[in-house]
């Protein structure tokens, strides 16, 4: 053999040791007896369920150790093959422990130490997974023997005792985790259309795909929350139900001293309160360790966080928010003291230990957290406003009695000189006294102030107010009508009191509005409780909302203007009728939900004014300065000089009113006439901010074409024209918008506000039917394009 011949048989002999070598198929079973024994891990087979949803057999284990083993049942079809069953994962198998079925009619798999994991499986000759997931061997089945997860049609329940579910210690591990699901007896849960059903009460607790039919999962998560799974056609599993929405109120999803925060979605974070640090190995300790004597500590306020469950917890009656505090103070095992400031007493101690604390707007609960006199940490859990301080008096110094006369000892003549000249007087004052009654009484009954509602508004005298304010010295607004000064009246209720100027011949329109606004009693109004007419001085007194105006939490800091016609109404705009000053630097960005309810609260407000009052009530001034927001967000129109008609009369005004930006576009046509539809326009606009989060004249730019940076009108092209809604909405919270959630519901904002932005009146709803439009009453048709009334349409 030449040397060439012997070089190609080397080379070809080299080709055929690099072929891969044929692997052997993995065996599927229909079931497994006596003849298919041993099964071993480190053999491909494979127990299908009749139609191969199902499938069972040995799994081998992601981590540690390795070569480690679980029997389980899984589905077939999804892409993760997901685990619904497990004999052993406590106790993983290595590679040389085989399942066998015995001649006796026993099932055995044994684990490390030689215990058989299958003991209770007696009586049977083969091992059957049916097509439901049940793995059966005589008179077992896996189903009464469930980890961590239900599968359709499978009992909750053995014999009237409740099976019990175990959630996984983590997604590496089918061993037990820190949860436990007890009472299963009490749901039923169908597959077919995606129901679970309370069988105490026959409430149904509904999954987010109902009625579609396709195969489901009820699983105890390792976060310790129970949900329903739906597969779908992509093999993908999407969570379509769970039982608890606010993760934090888990107990135990966060350790002690921790505070546990979700932003809504299916995480959370686990946070050290202010005076606590992040140890090295996770735990959450104090930075100053308490002293015994209460004047070396402190009270740091935490809004809406609340520790809870547990026998750390002390529940006490306390008269006031001082009386509870120094109970807490009294006792150096207290922590902390929880209260809520609605009247009721409430007051909570926190004894020996912090455990399960979350944080929610729900809880409606301040924390005032202990900490040592020299801790510097400030808290960083700010609620939606400072609470009222109602334990500060107002001192009011009365003045001195006058000096007693000394006409008594004088002689008997001048006594009888004076007694003459009194009893004149006081029949001329007594006279001048009937004159102003009667004046009074016929002013009354012309404006209608006898006829007030019980309960309605008090007439204050210009020295309580003057007294309340200290000398009209907190000015917390101010405007074309009048200065708004901050008091608090002798029984501790925060009050705004709006001091009117230029009334001048308007003393007439001063009582209408007195009348008018004291009928007004409205959900989402701010609150007329009195009102001066002394002196010459007019003034209102509305209810104090602390929580600030609207525009605080719609427009960041850092959206700058274009123009500097902009920037000067800014700072004529930056204090809210309530007066407060904008600092929506740390304030939290409202929701979706939020801004819907927000934006319904305000409609039928408005719509209130228009059609339910007696006389025709026009705004004149919608905005987000003056939506007030409580502290559950709850919306409240602040009542400022309206203009006061018949329902049947157009109004026409002697000068224009509003500001700029949302003034509808009649108010400079002068032949227009000024109906209702001026405030449906302003709403509209408005309504357009809630949806994006800018201000309509924050978009404006100089290059720019008029007709193009009008905002209405690009709003309408981004999202009817280019169908491109998320252009639009309000980018701080554009990643929790979800398509399939919100839609609907900012359809419907997008919508309305197109049809309250029309140029015509004409064209615009009623405030009544805008409300309606929101709620999902009403058929919203598609609207025509926003125009600017002085530019005729392309």
């Amino acid at each position: 053999m030449t040397c060439s011949n012997l070089l190609i048989f080397f080379f070809f002999i080299l080709f055929l040791s690099s072929l891969p070598k044929p692997s052997h198929p993995q065996q599927i079973l229909t079931s497994f007896n006596i003849s298919n024994s041993p099964w071993r891990p480190s053999q491909k087979r494979l127990l299908s369920s009749p139609n191969s949803t199902f499938a069972a057999g040995f799994r081998s284990l992601p981590t540690s150790p390795p070569n480690a083993y679980i029997f389980a049942v899984w589905f077939l079809n999804d892409s993760d093959k997901t685990v619904v069953w497990s004999i052993n994962g406590n106790s993983p198998v290595d590679s040389t422990s085989p399942l066998v079925v015995t001649a006796s009619g026993s099932l055995f798999l044994n684990d490390s130490t030689g215990e058989n994991l299958w003991q209770r499986a007696t009586n049977g000759s083969r091992l059957v997974l049916r097509e439901d997931g049940n793995l059966v061997f005589g008179n077992w089945e896996s189903f009464n023997f469930p980890t961590d997860t239900f599968l359709p049609t499978q009992n909750m329940s053995l014999n009237g005792n409740p099976l019990v579910l175990k959630s996984r210690k983590d997604l590496g591990s089918y061993a037990e985790g820190r949860f436990e699901f007890t009472q299963g007896n009490s749901l039923i849960f169908n597959s077919t259309d995606g129901r679970v059903i309370k069988e105490d009460n026959g409430n149904t607790l509904i999954s987010a795909d109902l009625g579609d039919t396709r195969l489901r999962r009820l699983t105890l998560d390792i976060d310790g929350n129970l949900r329903v799974y739906s597969l779908q056609s992509s093999g993908s599993w999407v969570m379509v139900w769970q039982a608890i929405q606010e993760l934090c109120q888990i107990h135990g999803s966060c350790g002690p001293n921790f505070v546990c925060m979700s932003n809504g979605s299916n995480t959370i974070r686990c946070i050290c309160p202010p005076g606590f640090q992040t140890t090295i190995d996770g735990a959450c300790e104090r930075k100053i360790k308490l002293k015994t004597d209460p004047k070396e500590s402190k009270f740091l306020r935490l809004d809406y966080v609340n520790f809870t469950g547990g026998a750390n917890q002390t529940d006490l009656q306390a008269r006031n928010f001082k009386e509870c505090q120094l109970w807490c103070l009294a006792d150096s095992r207290c922590l902390g003291f929880a209260v809520k400031f609605d009247g009721k007493r409430y007051c909570v101690h926190q004894i020996d230990r912090l455990l399960y604390g979350f944080w929610s707007p729900g809880s409606e609960v301040a924390m005032f957290l202990r900490v040592d006199l020299e801790e510097k940490d400030q808290s960083n859990f700010t609620g939606m406003n400072s609470m009222l301080e109602t334990v500060c008096p107002v001192k009011i110094s009365l003045p001195l009695p006058p000096k007693e006369s000394k006409a008594e000892k004088r002689n008997l003549a001048i006594i009888c000189s004076l007694f003459a000249i009194e009893l004149i007087i006081g029949v001329l004052s007594f006279w001048a006294f009937l004159r102003k009654y009667s004046k009074y009484r016929d002013m009354a009954r012309t404006f209608g102030l006898e006829f007030l509602p019980a309960g309605g508004p008090k007439r204050f005298s210009y020295a309580e107010l003057k007294a309340a304010t200290k000398d009209f010295s907190n000015v917390v607004g101010q405007g074309g009508f009048g200065v708004v000064y901050r008091g608090e009246l002798p029984d501790h209720r925060i009050i705004a009191v709006k001091r009117l100027k230029n009334v001048g011949g308007g003393e007439a329109d001063f009582w209408a509005e007195v009348t008018i606004i004291a009928r007004m009693h409205h959900l989402n109004l701010v609150r007329m409780w009195g009102f001066c007419a002394e002196k010459g001085q007019r003034m209102l007194v509305y209810e104090y909302i602390p929580n600030g105006s609207l525009d605080k939490y719609l427009f960041r800091p850092n959206n700058s203007r274009s123009e500097e016609g902009d920037v000067k109404e800014e700072e004529e705009n930056s204090m809210s009728f309530n007066g407060h000053r904008r600092q929506n630097a740390n304030r939290p960005v409202l929701d979706w939900n939020i801004r819907y309810r927000i934006s319904v609260g305000v409609a039928r407000a408005i719509a209130y004014l228009h059609e339910e009052c007696l006389e025709w009530v026009l705004h004149c001034d919608i905005k987000p300065e003056n939506i007030l927001l409580e502290d559950d967000f709850c919306p409240k129109v602040s009542p400022i000089s309206a203009k006061l008609a018949n329902k049947k009369d157009k109004v026409s005004m002697s000068r224009m009113r509003g500001t700029r930006g949302y003034m509808a576009p009649e108010w400079v046509k002068s032949e227009e006439p000024i109906t209702a539809k001026a405030d449906v326009y302003s709403f509209g606009m408005v309504l357009l901010e809630i949806v994006s989060g800018v201000r309509n004249t924050n978009f404006q730019q100089s290059s720019m074409d008029s007709d193009e940076w009008y905002y209405p009108r690009w709003a309408f092209e981004k999202v009817y024209t280019e169908r491109k809604v998320e252009e639009i909405l309000d980018r701080h919270i554009l990643d929790n918008y979800d398509d399939r959630v919100h839609f609907p519901m900012v359809d419907r904002m997008v919508k309305t506000a197109m049809w309250c932005l029309q140029d015509r009146p004409e064209m615009r709803p009623s405030m009544g039917k805008v409300a309606k439009m929101l709620e999902g009453t009403v058929e919203i048709t598609e609207p025509g394009r926003p125009t600017i009334f002085y530019l005729k349409e392309n």
